[in-house]
């Protein structure tokens, strides 16, 4: 073929190849983290995304959070300190229980580890890859 020639039909593969990922409304990948620190994650064993490249959903991280809680403590037969909420300490040593009630703040910690196994979407036409979740158990 003439040098013009080949060029032209290695655009015209491009263009196919690029038409053909362009219809594709989602590629899913798999991978494993390689570090935290920065974040790393090995894709199916082919390329290793950075921090840069990654959207982490509330799934793949620490976060706070509202709950309303209400529940008792376990039992407690120690002596300890009690402090009102006038000020006033005073030691309880008889058994008894504490009562945890109305909205609190929590912290859920689903930061990803090393050897963290994810799913992972590809942004469309983009180099981002969205880490949707751990896989397993």
């Amino acid at each position: 073929m003439l040098p013009d020639a080949t060029g032209l039909v290695e655009k015209m593969k491009r263009a196919a190849l690029n038409a053909q990922e362009s219809v594709k409304p989602v590629n899913v990948y798999f991978g494993e983290v390689v570090g935290t620190g920065p974040l790393e994650i090995n894709v199916e064993q082919k390329m290793i995304l950075g921090e840069g490249q990654l959207i982490l959903t509330r799934n793949v991280t620490d976060y706070e959070t509202l709950a309303t809680l209400n529940w008792d403590t376990e039992e407690e037969k120690e002596t300890h300190t009690h402090t009102s909420p006038a000020g006033v300490t005073g030691n309880q040593s008889k058994p008894h229980t504490h009562e945890i009630t109305g909205e609190k703040q929590l912290t859920v910690h689903n930061g990803l580890g090393v050897g963290d196994a994810v799913i992972l979407i590809r942004q469309q036409e983009g180099q981002k890859f969205i880490v949707l979740d751990r896989i397993g158990l």
